[in-house]
């Protein structure tokens, strides 16, 4: 027997997860949000939010509590359990975790994603040792230190931003010829004197004794391995979806984005997905919202109808 059920389970308490709650709850629907983590997702960990919400600059941290009071309201169950599967049961949906199973007639996946690691010699040894992967969190640490970042996206970018505010010299590892942000990020690097950008170059080794000192990387043109002194590493090379509970009948594409159609469901009716853990996500957290609200509407509709 299921312990609780609810019209909607939402997966998830990021961004996306707490809009979508919100607006099904909103809508009448009895519902219920697992999250396995702190909620907020990645976005906790930012001081500065770039871009949404767009009426003034605010902190990860404080506009995920302001998504969570908002839904304090609204009868909104919180389930601070890791989901481990969603299987079809009847005319809905089983999700079950490490000690419950609980019923739904639709589920929304808003899991995001979490971030890949680089699987080098010393990324694991040294991790909160010199590695980490939160430079607002860990940025100060390294007062006038040398530290490096790899990768050659948005959030390496905005990381390296926010080290050089506190470190004497960045070093971002860029494996290509060219860097993956957006221009807005690449203009702000390279007018950041503090920051260097190192193309075609790989990291093979994190190095050091009681804490991070140096890097091995090589140059992926002439293949020449070289040591760098280096007190911190903050490896940024993209996000694994976190989707590996939904059913195997769950589309998903080669990384494990979750497929779905414009109306945000995937190829499972009555199992929707928005934000970090869906394929073809921007990685916008406006559109982590608009994705959310398509899917409470989606949701709200079917069952409604």
């Amino acid at each position: 027997m299921a312990q609780s059920n609810y019209d909607l389970i939402v997966i998830g308490e990021g961004i996306s997860g707490l809009t979508c709650a919100n607006h099904a709850a909103r809508a009448g629907l009895k519902v219920a949000t697992f999250e396995s983590n702190l909620f907020g997702g990645l976005v906790i960990n930012i001081n500065e939010l770039e871009g949404y919400p767009e009426d003034r600059q605010t902190s990860g941290a404080e506009f995920a509590s302001e998504l969570v009071e908002a839904n304090g309201g609204l009868n909104i169950d919180s389930v601070q359990e890791p989901v481990t599967s969603v299987n079809a049961a009847g005319s809905g949906f089983e999700v079950k975790t490490g000690g419950a199973r609980y019923a739904a007639r639709q589920v929304v996946a808003a899991s995001g994603a979490r971030l890949k690691k680089i699987g080098v010699p010393g990324e694991a040894e040294y991790e909160g040792r010199g590695v980490s992967q939160c430079a607002d969190c860990d940025g100060p640490m390294f007062q006038n230190e040398e530290v490096a970042v790899v990768g050659g996206g948005d959030a390496a970018l905005q990381e390296a931003l926010v080290l050089a505010k506190y470190c004497g010299k960045v070093h971002v590892l860029n494996r290509g010829e060219r860097l993956r942000a957006r221009q807005h990020f690449v203009d702000l690097v390279s007018a950041e004197p503090k920051i260097s950008i190192v193309h075609n170059t790989v990291l093979d080794a994190i190095l050091g004794g009681k804490m991070v000192e140096k890097i091995r990387i090589h140059g992926t043109q002439d293949n020449q391995a070289r040591e760098m002194p280096c007190a911190g590493v903050f490896v940024n090379i993209g996000l694994t979806p976190n989707s590996d509970f939904l059913p195997q009948e769950v589309k998903r594409d080669g990384h494990g984005g979750v497929v779905t159609g414009d109306a945000f469901e995937t190829s499972v009716k009555g199992i929707w997905a928005a934000g970090a853990v869906r394929s073809g996500y921007s990685g916008l957290l406006k559109d982590a919202a608009a994705e959310a609200r398509r899917a409470a509407e989606g949701a709200v509709a079917r069952l409604k109808g």
